[in-house]
């Protein structure tokens, strides 16, 4: 298999079948690490495109269509792969209709992780419709430029109020050296944070979620950052505060995490 396949409801795409995608801009996607010829967490991943779908588009999105269309790229070795739902027949001029939708699953090799420890800039600017993975991603890249040109190595998003919400592609998770604590402000409900939480209870390992502020940090002993089937990297430093960033707590987590089971597609 070459090193990356796009398709389009199961064939291969058009040029014009595409330009509703990058005209319109409308749609929400997931991505996914395909291991062992199956995917962790793929149920949740269904249950994210079948809710996206009913809430943007109005129309059902069975559970086979998708599976039909990732059988096609699927591999045998580790690949990342993106389901992106959108429509050819949305109309702007009439956005409240129901209308069919569409497939895009795009497959490539997989990237090889960053190790180091990041350093992080909050941003006054939770992420809009945050419970939703959606293709409007113009806010979350300009972000990250902001953050980049600031300095830092990525961006942070929380609320007028300082509350913490996500990164800006990624989750975020804080260890207090007992409990690891998730913050409830605005974000995506990421399927490798909710792996990982049902992974560690299941350890015996406390977690919980609350309301974490930029100036509440001092209660926590470590940060890290979660992402499509990635647990890590550690974060080094939100703006001026500094983290312990204690390797053997990043490996522990991914132990617990690898151990959830692969579902097959």
């Amino acid at each position: 298999m070459s090193e990356s396949r796009v398709e389009l409801n199961g064939r291969e795409p058009g040029i014009a079948e595409l330009a509703a995608l990058a005209q319109i801009n409308y749609g929400h996607f997931t991505s996914m690490r395909v291991e062992q010829g199956g995917i962790r967490g793929f149920g949740l991943h269904l249950k994210r495109l079948q809710d996206a779908t009913r809430e943007l588009f109005g129309c059902e999105l069975g559970d086979g269509r998708i599976r039909q269309c990732l059988r096609r790229v699927s591999a045998e070795r580790a690949a990342s792969v993106r389901v992106t739902v959108f429509s050819r027949y949305f109309d702007r001029k009439h956005p409240e209709r129901v209308v069919d939708v569409d497939i895009l699953v795009t497959w490539r090799s997989l990237a090889s992780q960053a190790a180091g420890p990041i350093r992080v800039q909050s941003i006054n600017q939770p992420r809009r419709h945050a419970h939703i993975k959606h293709v409007g991603t113009f806010e979350l890249f300009h972000a990250l430029r902001q953050a980049r040109q600031a300095g830092f190595d990525d961006a942070l998003f929380t609320t007028a109020t300082g509350e913490i919400c996500e990164g800006s592609t990624w989750n975020i998770g804080f260890w207090d050296g007992q409990t690891v604590v998730w913050p409830n402000g605005p974000c995506l409900p990421g399927v490798t944070r909710q792996l990982l939480d049902a992974g560690l209870r299941r350890a015996g390992m406390q977690t919980r979620s609350e309301s974490i502020s930029l100036a509440s940090l001092d209660r926590f002993q470590s940060a890290f950052a979660l992402n499509s089937g990635a647990i890590g990297p550690m974060i080094s430093s939100i703006d001026r505060h500094a983290f312990d960033c204690n390797a053997a707590v990043l490996e522990e987590f991914g132990s617990i995490y690898r151990q959830q089971p692969v579902e097959s597609i």
